[in-house]
């Protein structure tokens, strides 16, 4: 690439300032295993489902019969959520509950929500 070719970002031959800080190695690491868990369509209609439910938790007797998949399967995907660390389950009897951790989602909608338009 020539010189004449590399444009500065503010036109006057410097880059422009940060305005917010850059993500660090841990999180975009710890994002990067939360967008990947989100990543197949099972795992985030199920992250939906359960963000859904009143009060914000859902039975896993509540989330297997929307799927045409067997109980093993759900577990894992929920599994992968929990790992991620988007979800937390709580044994009640014999049903596990799971609630959408609001943190997480904070920090996945922080970084989607950047707005990157000049002012």
């Amino acid at each position: 690439m020539s010189n004449q070719e590399r444009v500065p970002v503010d036109g006057v031959g410097r880059c422009s300032p940060l305005v917010r800080r850059p993500l660090s190695s841990a999180q975009a690491a710890e994002l990067a295993r939360m967008f990947k868990a989100m990543g197949d369509p099972v795992r985030l209609r199920l992250l939906s489902l359960v963000a859904s439910h009143d009060g914000g938790e859902a039975c896993v007797c509540d989330l297997s019969g929307v799927f045409d998949l067997t109980g093993p399967t759900i577990s894992h995907h929920l599994k992968v959520l929990r790992e991620a660390g988007l979800i937390a389950g709580e044994r009640r009897g014999t049903w596990v509950y799971y609630r959408v951790l609001p943190d997480a989602l904070r920090q996945v909608s922080a970084l989607v929500a950047l707005d990157t338009t000049p002012a």
